[in-house]
């Protein structure tokens, strides 16, 4: 292998699709649970890996995770180079973009890498190879962030990884859109979107949480919200949901890892 040949950045070139505020869920989601570790961290820095044809995601990371931790960065990384050269005006204190792929090219190791809508194209069969190359980048104490979301981000989701792999599985949404929870089923990640199926955790999980919606009905003159929550209670008796219900309330439900994992 050539020299020019190990320094290409690792990864395909995704269709770029990106609007203003799509992210909004998995940005309030990462500043709520991780917005401690970000303080705590003296350089506190955050990869938004894949960003696409134009930098909003990234310039609304930044400040979203500004409101929990003052002092965090925000580095774009894209593998396309007109994409960065076309982000390179809106760089400022805090914000820089940078060529690059899953190999993550920054000196020292950030604490959090998100990643929503890259795996989208890739087969099922590169995401755990993909994971555990992003993982391996992370600094101690670091959180990969990985998901899928529609394209105005009233459904999303998403993966969340430490350095010793997959944790939880978040599903959040847009509560006044919703008709059904296996409506999130078309916005699995990649791990899963081919696993929603009869037999596998994750159909099962969208079954009952379809289930309890459906028993939660009387709810519903309370609004949408309530009527979530409700259903979401439902669900604690057999999954392990690991959130509560501050994060219910906002149209999230937060379920162990284990209990959704393809079965094989």
């Amino acid at each position: 292998m050539t020299a020019r040949a190990a320094s290409r950045p690792v990864g395909n070139v995704t269709r770029g699709t990106t609007n203003p505020n799509r992210l909004r869920r998995m940005d309030r989601w990462i500043a709520a649970v991780h917005g401690a570790a970000l303080r705590r961290t003296v350089d506190p820095v955050a990869v938004d890996l894949g960003y696409g044809a134009a930098p909003w995601t990234a310039v609304e990371l930044l400040g979203r995770l500004r409101t929990v931790a003052p002092r965090a960065r925000v580095v774009g990384v894209e593998i396309e180079p007109a994409r960065v050269a076309a982000a390179r005006p809106y760089e400022r204190e805090g914000l820089i973009f940078r060529h690059g792929g899953f190999e993550i090219p920054l000196p020292a190791r950030p604490l959090l890498i998100r990643a929503a809508n890259v795996l989208r194209q890739y087969d099922e069969s590169e995401v755990a190879g993909v994971w555990q190359r992003l993982c391996g980048r992370l600094a101690p104490g670091g959180l990969l962030v990985e998901g899928t979301c529609d394209e105005i981000g009233r459904r999303h989701v998403w993966v969340a990884l430490g350095t010793e792999g997959p944790r939880t599985v978040t599903f959040a949404t847009r509560l006044g859109s919703l008709e059904r929870p296996s409506d999130l089923a078309e916005r699995l990640p990649k791990a899963l979107i081919h696993r929603n199926v009869p037999g596998e955790p994750v159909h099962a999980f969208l079954r009952d949480f379809d289930r309890a919606w459906a028993a939660a009905a009387p709810y519903a003159s309370y609004g949408a919200r309530q009527r979530w929550i409700r259903a979401v209670r439902e669900l604690t008796a057999d999954w392990p949901v690991t959130d509560s219900a501050a994060r219910w309330r906002q149209g999230e439900v937060t379920v162990a890892w284990e209990a959704l994992a393809p079965s094989d």
